[in-house]
């Protein structure tokens, strides 16, 4: 079972028609988009394509293969196509004159809300893989901004353990406004602070855990820490810092 896992996921192939094609009926039903016309303009294009995994989902420390894939495949799969259909949908009704405003609100506040689903998965994702040490220059960067990395650490835990038993998003942020480091709470997918750019993000919808721990968020949360990629965080920090420098130019 953990090799067909590992051959689906790296497997995964993304089309210019959308479709998400694994090895196996099952997964072709639980991943396959709807084939549409594409449009031509990007803002509706819904071409979005579904990320595979960038590490085995099976050697994660306190992290089952089984939960990681769920969590991928039905969660995070499932937010790409969605986005994907809400974008096809916005042009129709764009284009039909019998559309109420209200109506089309509706479908971008769904926009929204999808787009912040899919970029924060891509992130959370992203950001495992690892042995937990943190390193570069993140770490002076957290030290400076909190006292220490243990600081930093103990609030971000905080704040992670604040949404448990609910929903929503822990995420320590860099600010390209302000060039300061904070930890957020997002009680959904459209929380961050205004010019907030990502650099480590925890899913805390309970469906990233319960699998694996019930209701005992706190053991999810020591495991997540352990499996933390910090060259991928640290490689986040780096950009936002050379993009908050491009900002301020003048």
């Amino acid at each position: 079972m953990k090799i067909s896992r590992r051959n689906m996921i790296q497997s995964l192939a993304i089309g210019t028609t959308g479709l998400a094609l694994i090895s196996t009926d099952k997964s072709n039903q639980a991943l396959a988009q709807t084939s549409k016309t594409p449009s031509l303009t990007s803002a509706f294009s819904g071409q979005h394509p579904i990320k595979p995994l960038a590490f085995d989902p099976a050697s994660l420390n306190g992290l089952s293969e089984k939960m990681i894939f769920s969590h991928w495949e039905k969660n995070y799969a499932g937010s790409v196509r969605a986005l994907n259909t809400v974008e096809h949908r916005l042009e129709k009704l764009l284009n039909d004159k019998e559309t109420p405003a209200y109506v089309y609100g509706d479908l971008k506040r769904e926009e929204l809300l999808r787009t912040g689903s899919v970029i924060l998965h891509e992130y959370y994702f992203d950001n495992l893989g690892g042995n937990g040490k943190a390193g570069g220059d993140i770490v002076d960067a957290l030290n400076q901004s909190f006292g220490s990395i243990e600081n930093w650490e103990k609030e971000f835990r905080m704040t992670a353990t604040a949404l448990s038993g609910g929903s929503g998003w822990a995420i320590l942020s860099y600010n390209l406004e302000t060039n300061s480091l904070h930890n957020y709470w997002a009680w959904d997918h459209m929380h961050n602070a205004t010019m907030g750019y990502p650099l480590l993000v925890l899913d805390m919808y309970e469906h990233s855990y319960h699998m694996d721990y019930g209701p005992a968020s706190a053991g999810y949360i020591d495991a997540f820490m352990k499996n933390l990629n910090w060259e991928t965080i640290n490689n986040r920090f780096l950009k936002a810092q050379q993009s908050s420098m491009l900002l301020h130019e003048k």
